[in-house]
């Protein structure tokens, strides 16, 4: 007899998966959107040179987040897949741009140019397509039973596309303080000096996101408002990261406003996740409706349990390995 539930099990993977994948990836996405910002040819140089030996490992969170959400819960796909195509292909597609460039870049003079604008609208589209992929979860999908009936293009609204900008300006925010904790010299200066605008830039998206979800989702505002609880200890934690990492700026601490940005979005984070939680199709498909089999879970789950821990030991040891600061004139190529 199961003595324990492979949904909610299932569920804590998948979830793992996806903010390791936000955290990890999102620094080096951020430094892409912020690469035409930047003050020379040598700060762009030192951007990519900080996340070129770990930026394709890790994307693995994102394969392992979309492999476990196919193999434990399939019947999601059945409505996400022909909700979000093109928002999926568009982040797929910025991915590509953008890790082309990474290896394009450093081999190309004459060129490098068109390789610079590749890095950052590949960046910037597979950014605004996961804000917007976040956004259309929030505001639920036209379904009957778990077949997509809506429109190809219902995941692109006004709503959507705030969430779009919101991340693009949160991406941005983990790149900076990254290259705070990875740069010296006029680059790191320069950081340092664009971190608190985007800081103010997200807390403002942040606002208006959480002040029209409500509206957008009834559940949603039934659940932070129907009664008290410590549900609101979560934004409470994200705002006093916020002010963490303002406050280490201003003091020039190298570390410290990039853990705080860390933070931010794992507080945020968990806030979505239990202002849903436990649909996983808006709005009232739950995980236990979209599993597979219990045999399939419990295979499949065999083997992620083996396969997490070596790719949480990889990481470890890519980043101990390229730790330190990345100098002008000094690179990983």
């Amino acid at each position: 007899m199961q003595t324990f539930d492979l949904s909610l099990i299932w569920a804590g993977i998948i979830g793992f998966g996806i903010i390791m994948y936000v955290l990890m990836d999102g620094f080096d996405l951020g430094l892409g959107i912020l690469f035409p910002f930047a003050p020379d040819e040598d700060a762009r140089d030192v951007m990519m040179n900080s996340v070129a030996p770990i930026w394709d490992g890790n994307e693995t969170w994102l394969v392992l987040g979309g492999a476990g959400l196919l193999g434990a819960f399939p019947l999601v796909y059945s409505v996400f897949l022909p909700a979000l195509y093109i928002g999926v292909f568009l982040m797929l597609a910025g991915l590509i741009f953008r890790g082309v460039a990474f290896e394009f870049r450093f081999k190309s003079k004459r060129n490098r140019h068109w390789w610079n604008r590749a890095f950052c609208w590949g960046s910037a589209v597979a950014t605004f397509a996961q804000g917007a992929v976040v956004g259309t979860y929030i505001q639920g999908f036209e379904t009957e039973g778990f077949v997509y009936v809506g429109g190809a293009l219902d995941w692109l609204t006004p709503f959507t596309v705030l969430t779009g900008l919101g991340m693009m300006a949160g991406y941005s925010l983990l790149g900076a303080t990254w290259l705070i904790l990875k740069s010296e010299g006029h680059v790191q200066e320069w950081a340092y000096r664009i971190t608190p605008k985007l800081l103010a830039a997200v807390l403002v998206v942040f606002a208006i996101i959480s002040a029209w979800t409500p509206f957008v989702d009834g559940s949603v505002r039934e659940r932070w408002f129907g009664q008290v609880s410590l549900i609101w200890l979560l934004p409470v934690l994200a705002m006093a990261c916020a002010y963490g990492i303002y406050r280490w700026v201003s003091h020039r601490r190298e570390g410290m406003p990039f853990i705080a940005t860390l933070g931010m979005f794992i507080f945020t984070y968990l806030g979505l996740v239990v202002s849903k939680w436990p649909v996983i199709v808006p709005p009232d498909h739950t995980i236990w409706d979209a599993a597979s089999a219990p045999e399939s879970q419990l295979f499949l789950l065999l083997g992620v349990l083996f396969v997490i821990p070596i790719v949480l030991t990889y990481t470890a040891w890519s980043y101990w390995v390229f730790r330190g600061k990345v100098r002008t004139g000094e690179g990983y190529h």
